[in-house]
């Protein structure tokens, strides 16, 4: 099984139509939460904001559907590289399009949880966009400085209350361990200098729960279902969170197939707040993998039997609707990143609305877990 179908991630491919309606000059307020979600005392419950197709309405009908099962959107953005090599507070269209998905994402009610993602969120062993030139190491000084500023102007200029470094970072490590230590060493400064700036921003990485557990038989460590802790406790104490994604369907053929205990370790081995980072179940076969309504119903029942409650910080599930792959493949070839399409296909059917917005099962399940309704 190749290991970009285990890393793989939806990638905001229209992330700068949400401003196409800004005229130029200066931005938009961004409108003021009245509360925010993340002051309930619950796990907020979340999405990424990717459309059903790639268009501007669709945009807007993805954040108004979230706004309606759903506390916080998750944006995971890849580093402006040339931009921000030069400094923290360059002019920067990534910005205004971020600055216009806060918008958005307030009008509905929703409060965000931000990653600053260096790696290609469809391959977690290679960086993403990186100009020619630039060798592909966390030890290169301008990797550092672009990280580093493009975050620290997150920072000031939104505010985020969660604030993620890096997005599946075991997978680099088993792929890149001679370049880890450098990645290490510039998380270690970075979080200082955010919490120096704003010292309430909650800071963590994500991990790749099924690598994590040594289910990926080309870069295991040791047994099949052991926990490489270890991966998790080198951050600390630099951890404010103990995160991870997980895409079950990679592994079990049904989501009554998750073992009972497959999450619920967490619980035991930190005191920390929780969060699942992103994570699915498909609802359809793709590939050599299986897939029905009720797996979806099953995984989000097991995450949230094993470690939903007081310890779960925020939830988000990768997609509210699926998303029609030929609309995407279109601009990804556009981009140069046809290689991807296929690996991007293998989440087409995670939705749990179909791309015409029809529910599936499981956002019943979900919304009733949300509002306190469900029962696991």
């Amino acid at each position: 099984m190749k290991r970009p179908l285990i890393a793989a991630l939806l990638i905001l491919l229209v992330a700068a139509l949400a401003c196409s309606s800004t005229p130029a000059g200066t931005p938009a307020p961004i409108p003021t939460l009245a509360g925010s979600p993340l002051d309930l005392g619950r796990t907020a419950y979340g999405f990424f904001p990717s459309p059903p197709e790639v268009s501007t309405q669709s945009v807007i009908d993805t954040y108004k559907a979230i706004g309606q099962h759903a506390d916080v959107v998750l944006l995971q953005q890849n580093i402006p590289w040339t931009d921000f090599a030069k400094g923290p507070d360059v002019p920067s269209a990534n910005i205004t399009d971020i600055h216009n998905q806060y918008i958005l994402a307030h009008q509905n009610g929703l409060d965000v949880v931000f990653v600053v993602d260096p790696l290609n969120g469809l391959n977690r062993r290679e960086f993403a966009g990186l100009p020619f030139g630039w060798k592909a190491s966390f030890a290169n000084p301008q990797v550092r400085a672009a990280y580093t500023n493009f975050t620290l102007r997150i920072v000031r200029e939104f505010h985020p209350r969660y604030l993620g470094l890096a997005s599946e970072i075991n997978t680099y490590q088993d792929t890149h361990p001679e370049d880890f230590p450098n990645f290490l060493s510039l998380y270690n400064t970075v979080y200082d200098q955010v919490k120096a700036a704003s010292p309430e921003t909650q800071v963590f990485v994500t991990f790749q729960w099924e690598e994590l557990n040594n289910l990926m038989p080309s870069v295991a460590h040791g047994k099949a279902n052991t926990i490489d802790w270890d991966q998790i406790e080198q951050f600390e104490p630099r951890l404010d969170v103990w995160a991870i994604s997980s895409y079950p369907f990679v592994i079990y053929k049904s989501g009554a197939q998750i073992p009972p205990d497959y999450y619920s370790p967490l619980l035991t081995h930190t005191t920390k707040p929780l969060a699942v980072a992103e994570g699915g179940f498909t609802s359809a076969p793709v590939g050599p993998f299986s897939g029905s309504p009720q797996d979806q119903v099953d995984y989000i029942t097991a995450i949230h039997t094993q470690i939903g409650g007081p310890r779960l910080a925020f939830w988000i599930y990768l997609l509210i609707n699926d998303f029609d792959l030929n609309s995407y493949a279109r601009l990804m070839r556009q981009q140069g990143q046809s290689a991807d399409v296929n690996t991007l296909g293998m989440f087409a059917s995670v939705g749990l609305t179909a791309s015409d917005r029809t529910p599936k099962p499981a956002l019943q399940v979900w919304d009733g877990f949300r509002t306190g309704d469900g029962n696991p």
